[in-house]
């Protein structure tokens, strides 16, 4: 038999005024775990579309070849059939709905007369449970699930279907350490049953532990696929491969000059929206002009709750707490004083909160300062365009137009997007909550060169980070948040992993 189980041949791909695909080639052998590495908007994610018929046959030039046969499929039902199951990073699950009705959607389990056989259905998904590791009755909703949870009935939906391919979108984006170091074993043990992966991930790290194979793709081209067993491939190589040279530093270079303190938060105490208790507790920070200021903690510590909450209490309910601006102090009741008041807030979830994904770049970018484009309370077209457009060009956002969807963006160029909305607002404190998840090293590079340019122009920066040397390489000082409390601050030069870590898991402040 074959020794790849996949082979794509020439594959390529168009869309209007766009060739996203350009020629690629791809062997996978069978059970192993391969990686797909490459810059966002190099065709990662639209070259498994093509393979899990998201982009049927017919719609792209170039063949298929799975266990040994050219396949054709017309749509996603056809390429589970073949056992291709593709797990996007936005999971396809139904949150009102209970874990066994997600698994078995679309394909329920019937008894007598046709009817679904619950009890058969929750006991065949009890067993898929217990194969992922995941400890949840099966007739549990999954919106009361987290994140890494619902990542685990996502695969025990697609071990219901008889997997022997199964694609995974950037699995370990939106995890904590845990959840990611769980699922990733989960992973491996699949690939002991014979079943092969296909990862697609921005962790470099991660596909280093655990790939077989990595192709790079640029682009829209096939690169090279290395072979992870190889010594001499590491991050840096991969890296190379991706962005066509060495990244000399993974973080620009900044010379640090804070001015006067902009904003000082005090003795700030959210609730929960729904349940009674704390989520913020007596937190404080400030933060001063021409300085980046990091918020590290593990999920859960509340450092999301804390800047929704300081942003025109758009989460929780207030209990107490102070805000100064300039030593002045302020209250912000709604985001619209918030923004008035010259604080930006660039959410984490950038495409549920901070996009419409469905209008083009300009209204995307004009969103939060219409005020600022309008005359009598009219819009002005041609200044809203000439904003955008300027944004287009000092961002670097590629895209044809600027009446270019954001949709069909990726991620990095959305996250610019995101940044020209508040930029345009000119705030004097820009708040990032993990402003470069789930884009590539060398958008990253491009985030972190914004934020350098801020805070030269005197503008006051607080990032939001799961990544502790992020938040150490790009940071003047560091707070962290444990249960909704600030344990400490360390600056940067003073600061470890270690150290943040210990001070992360801390109750409450260290003194001394």
């Amino acid at each position: 038999m074959d020794d790849n189980i996949l082979e794509m041949r020439s594959i390529t791909k168009t869309f209007p005024g766009v060739k996203a695909l350009e020629d690629v080639t791809l062997s996978v052998r069978r059970g192993e775990i391969h990686a797909i590495c490459g810059e966002n908007g190099a065709g990662k994610s639209t070259l498994m579309k093509v393979l899990s018929g998201v982009y049927p046959a017919g719609q792209y030039d170039g063949e298929i070849v799975l266990d040994g046969r050219v396949s054709t499929f017309g749509g996603i039902r056809d390429s589970e059939h073949a056992g291709i199951v593709i797990i996007h990073q936005e999971l396809a699950l139904v949150p009102y709905l209970s874990i066994a009705e997600n698994i078995f959607l679309g394909s329920e389990k019937r008894g007598r007369f046709g009817l679904i056989d619950w009890n058969l259905a929750n006991a065949e998904a009890g067993r898929l449970l217990r194969e992922v590791g995941l400890d949840e009755s099966p007739v549990t909703p999954v919106g009361t699930l987290g994140v890494g949870k619902q990542q685990l009935v996502e695969i025990a939906k697609a071990l219901s279907k008889d997997v022997k391919l199964l694609i995974l979108d950037e699995p370990t984006a939106a995890l904590n350490d845990t959840d990611s170091a769980h699922l990733l074993g989960l992973i491996r043990g699949l690939r002991e049953r014979g079943i092969t992966s296909i990862i697609i991930s921005h962790k470099l790290n991660e596909i280093v532990s655990i790939a077989d194979h990595t192709t790079v793709i640029r682009d829209g081209r096939t690169v090279e696929t290395l072979d992870m067993a190889d010594p001499a491939v590491d991050v840096d190589r991969i890296i190379r491969g991706m962005v066509g040279r060495d990244l000399e530093s993974y973080y620009p270079e900044r010379e640090s000059r804070p001015g006067e303190e902009v904003l000082r938060v005090e003795d700030w105490t959210v609730r929960h929206p729904t349940h009674d208790r704390l989520v913020v507790d007596s937190a404080g920070f400030d933060v001063r002009a021409g300085e980046v200021v990091g918020i590290a903690g593990l999920m859960g510590a509340g450092r999301t709750e804390l800047a929704m909450s300081i942003f025109g209490r758009s989460y929780g309910n207030f209990v107490r707490g102070r805000i100064f601006l300039r030593g002045e102090e302020i209250r912000l009741r709604t985001v619209a004083e918030a923004i008035d008041a010259g604080i930006a807030y660039a959410t984490e979830d950038r495409k549920r909160y901070g996009l419409n994904l469905i209008d083009d770049i300009s209204r995307n970018v004009s969103g939060a300062a219409l005020g600022k484009l309008s005359s009598r309370g009219f819009v002005d077209a041609n200044e809203e365009a000439k904003a955008a457009e300027e944004y287009r060009t000092s961002m670097n956002i590629k895209a044809p137009t600027v009446k270019s969807i954001v949709g069909k963006l990726s991620g990095g160029n959305q996250q610019k997007v995101v940044l020209s909305k508040w930029l345009l607002t000119d705030p004097d404190v820009l708040i990032l909550d993990e402003p470069t998840r789930g884009i590539d090293v060398g958008a990253k590079y491009e985030i972190y060169t914004i934020i350098n340019r801020l805070v030269a122009a005197g503008k006051a920066v607080v990032v939001i980070s799961s990544e502790l040397p992020e938040l150490l390489g790009i940071c003047d000082r560091v707070f962290t948040l444990s249960a909704g409390r600030i344990t400490g601050q360390l600056p940067v030069r003073e600061a470890t992993q270690e150290r943040l870590m210990t001070l992360m898991t801390q109750e409450k402040e260290l003194v001394g």
